[in-house]
C-alpha cells in the first residue's frame, strides 16, 4: 500500500488512521476540499483587508498570532472540530498576514500585490497540473520533499533560538546570492508541498474519509499557502534590497 506522506505537519500519515464514516454520512471529495479551501481563502483575505485598512494594526496582529496558534493546535488534535476551527484559523491568519504585509509594504511599496498574485498563481497552476494528471508525485519524490522540508524547519528553529542570543545564521537571511538562492529553494519547496497536499487529500477521499475531513484538508492547504506567501514576501524583499 502506498504510504500517505506529506511534508505538511498537519497532514500526517496517521491523520486518516482510525477515522471512520458513520452509516449514511457523506464522504470527503477532492472537489469539496478545494471548495472549502477557496472559502477559507476568502475569509483570510477579508480579515487581512480589515487590518490593512486599520490605523492600529498591532492588536489585530497579536490576536491573529495567538488565535492562529490555538486554533491550529485544536484542529490538529481534534480534526472533527475542523468545520469550525478552519474558518477561524483562516480569519486569525488573515489578521496576522495583514499586519505582516503592512510592514513589508511600508518598506517595499507594491510588494504585497506581487506576493499575493504569485501565491495564488502558484496554487492555481499546481492545482490544474495535478487535476489534469501532469504531476503525480512518486514515493521517492515525496520522501525527498518531506526530508527537505524537515531540514528547513530545523534550520529555522535553530535560527530562532540563535536570535534569542543576538546571533543569526550567516548568509541565508541576507540579500546576497546565497540568501536569494536559499529563498528561491524554500519557495520552490513550499510549492512542492502543495502537490503533496493534493495527493494526500485525494488518497484520503479515496479511502472514504468522513465529510468533515474536507475542512481538515482545507486547513492543511492553508498552512502550506501561508508558508508559501511569507517565503515569497521574503524573496521579493531580498530581490529589492539587492537592486538598491
Amino acid at each position: 500500500m502506498t504510504m500517505l506522506r506529506t511534508g505538511n505537519p498537519t497532514l500526517k500519515e496517521s491523520t486518516f488512521r482510525g477515522v471512520t464514516r458513520a452509516f449514511g454520512e457523506e464522504a470527503m471529495t477532492l472537489q469539496g476540499t478545494v471548495n472549502k479551501t477557496g472559502l477559507s481563502l476568502l475569509i483570510l483575505l477579508a480579515a487581512a483587508a480589515l487590518v490593512w485598512n486599520s490605523s492600529t494594526p498591532q492588536p489585530f496582529v497579536l490576536l491573529g498570532l495567538v488565535g492562529g496558534l490555538v486554533t491550529a493546535l485544536v484542529t490538529v488534535f481534534k480534526p472533527t472540530a475542523a468545520p469550525v476551527t478552519t474558518p477561524l484559523y483562516a480569519a486569525f491568519e488573515g489578521l496576522l498576514l495583514g499586519g505582516l504585509s503592512l510592514v513589508f509594504e511600508a518598506r517595499y511599496p507594491g510588494i504585497v500585490i506581487n506576493a499575493v498574485g504569485l501565491t495564488l498563481g502558484t496554487l492555481a497552476v499546481l492545482l490544474l497540473a495535478y487535476s489534469s494528471g501532469l504531476i503525480r508525485p512518486s514515493e521517492n519524490f515525496k520522501l525527498g520533499v518531506v526530508a527537505a522540508t524537515g531540514a528547513v524547519a530545523l534550520l529555522y528553529f535553530v535560527s530562532m533560538v540563535m536570535g534569542f542570543f543576538g546571533k543569526t545564521i550567516p548568509f541565508i537571511h541576507d540579500s546576497g546570492p546565497i540568501g536569494i538562492g536559499f529563498s528561491l529553494f524554500v519557495v520552490g519547496l513550499a510549492a512542492l508541498n502543495l502537490v503533496l497536499d493534493f495527493d494526500f487529500i485525494e488518497r484520503g477521499a479515496a479511502m472514504g474519509a468522513p465529510k468533515y475531513m474536507e475542512w481538515f484538508g482545507a486547513f492543511g492547504l492553508l498552512v502550506t499557502l501561508v508558508w508559501l506567501y511569507v517565503e515569497i514576501l521574503r524573496l521579493l524583499a531580498k530581490l529589492q534590497d539587492r537592486r538598491r
